[in-house]
């Protein structure tokens, strides 16, 4: 298999990176300050034990990672007739096998009472990924190559839909066991491509009753998440318990007003706010920096989807088109929950701000995602007009004889 590598960049390929690289950027900020604490700073805990400084490190990979993504172009992981080497369906399976080892008991491991973490290196270490961060990315190319290859029969409910529920359905029901919040994400994403490649809406809405159910399910088998709904109607009922952290969130956005109390003068971080450098990230900005800084946030955000948009529109082929959509969607839709969460327009999930919060994993392959994305827009079309300069060099001749001969 021949790989070349496309360096050309376009406005839109380069406004997707840069923003990218802000809203990283900021991220770091915020994390070193969400951090800070009343005992030793992150540079006199050792690296590893600095959550700050590790995920400087994160952010740096990812930023490399976002790079190389971008001009290793992206049909390579476009389903290819005849092949038996797919490695769309390799990351897939990967991604499968990983979901299912992290709910095995002794393989994966708790944090905050839910198993969705696997360990690398030895404990000492504290390193370790959430499969389900793997599973946004296998599922967002899985599904483009997918649909991308079987074209319009996708409209067929037996052979095109159905098969193609089932596969987002195996990938929500894995995540869904402990991570509701990202499950909803998948399922969201999944039949926004699943439209976007041609579907028929009264399929999905015909398929939407027995997936609700299965949401339904999911919600009640766990008496956290039904406690959680029920707090989400009247945080106030219990301000010192199961509603302290949707109360102490709302009271760290009010108490920093328009311009924000200063960049490290915010006082929630000090133990009053939970998950200040991770889900609630977003409070501690708009404590920081002000309802100004937390709309600033929200326009890079709009700037991001408003490329990807662009992106999608003018994909030169439907794979690129369902990939740049399925990655505008999965950005713009869990940038939109976790700001809902921290705002309580939602009952509270555990997912991150992308680019944002403190997470390793998170960051990294959101920057590959990103990086699919600005590959996309790169291989796009200009909107530049194309003016004929005439014959070429090798032409010249026939257009000679063509004039003659019209003479």
């Amino acid at each position: 298999m021949k790989l070349r590598l496309d360096t050309q960049s376009t406005p839109s390929s380069m406004s997707v990176i840069i923003t990218t690289a802000a809203l990283m950027g900021l991220g770091v900020v915020m994390v070193f300050s969400a951090g800070e604490s009343l005992g030793a700073g992150p540079f006199d805990k050792g690296f590893l034990a600095s959550p700050e400084l590790r995920q400087a490190a994160f952010t740096c990979i990812a930023l490399c990672a976002l790079l190389i993504v971008s001009i290793i172009p992206s049909r390579i992981w476009a389903i290819r007739k005849g092949k038996w080497i797919q490695p769309v369906v390799f990351l897939a399976l990967i991604a499968l096998t990983l979901l299912a080892m992290v709910l095995i008991p002794g393989i994966g491991e708790k944090r905050n009472g839910a198993r969705r973490w696997l360990n690398v290196g030895p404990d000492s270490l504290g390193l370790g990924f959430q499969p389900s961060e793997i599973a946004k990315l296998a599922l967002t190319l899985f599904l483009a190559a997918w649909c991308a290859w079987i074209g319009p029969r996708i409209r067929k409910f037996w052979t095109g839909l159905l098969p193609t529920l089932m596969f987002v359905g195996l990938f929500v029901g894995l995540v869904g066991v402990e991570d509701f919040g990202t499950a909803a994400l998948l399922a969201l994403v999944g039949t926004c491509v699943i439209l976007g490649a041609g579907a028929r809406l009264w399929h999905i809405i015909l398929m939407g009753m027995p997936a609700v159910i299965g949401l339904i399910y999911l919600v009640i088998q766990r008496p956290n998440r039904v406690q959680r709904l029920l707090t989400f109607m009247n945080p106030e009922a219990d301000p010192q318990g199961a509603g302290y952290q949707p109360v102490q969130s709302l009271l760290t956005i009010a108490s920093g007003g328009w311009w924000g109390r200063g960049l490290g003068a915010g006082v929630q971080k000090y133990g009053y706010l939970p998950e200040g450098r991770t889900d609630f990230i977003f409070s501690v900005i708009c404590e920081e920096l002000g309802i100004i800084g937390g709309i600033a946030v929200i326009g890079l955000f709009a700037v991001l989807l408003w490329q990807g948009r662009k992106a999608t529109s003018r994909a030169p082929s439907d794979f690129g088109r369902l990939l740049a959509l399925g990655v505008t969607l999965m950005v713009g839709f869990q940038a939109a929950i976790n700001i809902a969460v921290v705002t309580v327009s939602v009952p509270t999930k555990g997912i991150s701000l992308p680019l944002v919060s403190a997470g390793g994993t998170g960051v990294i392959f959101f920057a590959i995602l990103i990086g699919l994305l600005a590959n996309v827009a790169r291989a796009a079309p200009t909107e530049e007009p194309q003016w004929d300069s005439g014959p070429s060099d090798a032409e010249w001749p026939n257009a000679e004889m063509a004039a003659g001969g019209a003479a």
